[in-house]
């Protein structure tokens, strides 16, 4: 098609789409032209605010690498993480569930660990937690032999593989669950986090007045053959920041209570002081067991990260 006037473009792509062969694909394509080219008209956009968004997209990339994933961090901070998710789950965003983010810091292969063990594999700060999950299907019923995947930042704020000072794969373990789809490790209490602010995310942040914190929160995921791999996080309920997660990832179901123990013996006979608990159920769906690409596949090597803070205006 010769294009005579603006209007012509966006029918020209739409044609040109029509050739692809995967249906899936021909759809999603479609659409993003039609919102793409709508956003071009509705915000007049200019040459040079084409090629400022055009830098922000490289940069994005250009940013993200083994130990660090830009591009999950800006589309958490739009909210779009969260929009898959809920659409996805829950009887297709009807009910609620226990689904949330598979977030930038899952790591593949964690050590396949015990019932009741700990996940802490090198000197580590922070208060004993002990936690305690079940898994069942949307009838309630359990769900024995499902792998369940924990990972968590330690009590200053960092993943293990975003800090060289961590043993490798501490606060990691994989579980099997048992005849009534429980399972069971200790650890110790995590730690809201600032994300990394250095490239486009961040700048995005400042742009709006928004922090960058991450309230407390533990990560879950949940496999097995015949239900939809489910991804989980639960938030402590006791934190600061739940109402207004830099990620939009904070819902009712995934609100847990992390109870905190002072005079009651803990678990381990070798636990003295405070520490806490958790219980939590999760409900899994039928579905497709797809086992997860890793966003991150490295460790951290030199100086530990370095964190800042932004302010909530």
């Amino acid at each position: 098609m010769i294009v005579e006037r603006p209007e012509d473009l966006t029918a020209a792509v739409l044609s040109e789409l029509e050739r692809a062969d995967d249906p899936r694909w021909r759809t999603i394509m479609q659409s993003a032209v039609r919102h793409l080219h709508g956003f071009v008209r509705d915000t007049a956009l200019t040459e040079a605010e084409f090629q400022t968004v055009c830098g922000v997209i490289a940069r994005l990339g250009q940013l993200t690498g083994p130990s660090h994933n830009e591009v999950v961090l800006g589309a958490g901070s739009l909210g779009i993480s969260a929009l898959v998710c809920l659409l996805n789950n829950g009887a297709g965003g009807t009910q609620p569930t226990t689904a949330n983010l598979l977030g930038p810091f899952w790591r593949d292969h964690s050590p396949p660990t015990a019932n009741g063990a700990s996940i802490v594999r090198g000197p580590t700060s922070g208060e004993p937690i002990f936690v305690t999950g079940w898994v069942q299907d949307n009838q309630g019923q359990p769900v024995a032999g499902a792998k369940v995947d924990i990972w968590h930042s330690s009590s200053e704020g960092f993943y293990e593989n975003q800090d060289p000072a961590q043993a490798d794969m501490n606060l990691r373990g994989r579980f099997t669950t048992d005849s009534t789809g429980g399972f069971r490790f200790r650890s110790i209490k995590p730690a809201g986090y600032p994300i990394p602010v250095s490239g486009p995310a961040g700048d995005l942040l400042r742009a709006q007045g928004r922090h960058n914190l991450r309230p407390a929160h533990i990560h879950f995921l949940i496999h097995k053959a015949g239900y939809k791999t489910q991804f989980s996080q639960i938030y402590s309920s006791d934190d600061p920041n739940l109402d207004s997660d830099v990620q939009f990832a904070v819902t009712c179901s995934l609100i847990g209570h992390y109870r905190r123990h002072d005079a009651e013996p803990a678990p381990d006979s070798d636990v003295s002081g405070p520490w806490y608990s958790l219980e939590q159920v999760f409900v899994i769906e039928p579905g497709e067991a797809r086992w997860p690409r890793a966003p991150i596949t490295g460790k951290a090597e030199g100086e530990r990260p370095r964190t800042q803070v932004l302010e909530r205006c």
